[in-house]
């Protein structure tokens, strides 16, 4: 059983450089309609998310929809424990897998089989774990020699392949997504999809932000349309994307 609660859940970003009288504060908070405002010290504070209360449950399959700066990457960063709320309380039952910023922690001077131990330990695998997968990452990535050598002689698709192999061998509750992860050449893209499928199929949570009508429909149940940081509207995946693209063209 994996679940999330939110309970009017805000997360604020303190602007430390910011002079609280300024002329410019003010124009701010007309401009941005008050999403500014300043604490206790004077520092001007951003809110990323406004008092958001949710629940997300076993077989839900969330797509989180809105503008760039309307909260999705805050929110998602926020379930994957990178950011604490500012006030209100968030309660998160399950083991979480991220496959936001796969490429994060490849070292170029290491060989792709450090790498996998290095991607491995930030994926929260334990060495025995990672031993246990090395043989099945290596193959998958499609390396075959060149998982020996430093990663920073690798062309731009290798490194990509090492990084997605590593990172998808995860079988979290919670799976985070930032929009769906397409790979490289045409041959590794039929199997790479067939992985993310099995995942995502895996998975009792997923959240996923995207910019795609055709990946919510597609792969959502539940879908949550973010403005300013306050859900706009949350509903079933055709009724949200009717209203944020439009009704669609046929």
């Amino acid at each position: 059983m994996a679940s999330i609660v939110f309970d009017n859940v805000s997360v604020d970003f303190p602007i430390y450089s910011a002079n609280a009288r300024s002329l410019k504060k003010r124009l701010f908070q007309v401009a941005t309609g008050g999403q500014i405002g300043t604490d206790a010290a004077g520092r001007l504070n951003v809110r990323a998310l406004d008092n958001l209360s949710l629940t997300f449950k076993d077989g839900d399959r969330v797509g989180l929809l809105g503008h760039n700066g309307a909260g999705k990457s805050t929110l998602l960063r926020l379930l994957s424990g990178v950011y604490e709320p500012s006030s209100g309380h968030a309660s998160i039952k399950g083991e979480i897998g991220s496959l936001i910023d796969i490429g994060f922690g490849i070292d170029g001077e290491a060989t792709g089989r450090e790498n996998i131990y290095l991607r491995g330990a930030l994926l929260g695998l334990t060495r025995p774990q990672i031993q246990d997968k090395l043989e099945e990452i290596i193959n998958f990535s499609e390396l075959g020699d060149f998982i020996d050598m430093p990663v920073r002689t690798y062309s731009a698709g290798m490194h990509l392949r090492l990084a997605f192999a590593v990172s998808t061998v995860i079988r979290p509750e919670i799976l985070l997504m930032d929009e769906w992860l397409s790979v490289g050449d045409e041959s590794f893209k039929a199997r790479a999809e067939k992985r993310l499928t099995d995942l995502v199929a895996s998975t009792n949570i997923l959240v996923i932000a995207s910019h795609s009508r055709e990946l919510v429909c597609h792969t959502c149940n539940r879908v949550i349309w973010l403005e300013h940081g306050k859900i706009k509207m949350d509903g079933s995946a055709t009724e949200v994307t009717n209203a944020y693209f439009g009704p669609p063209h046929h």
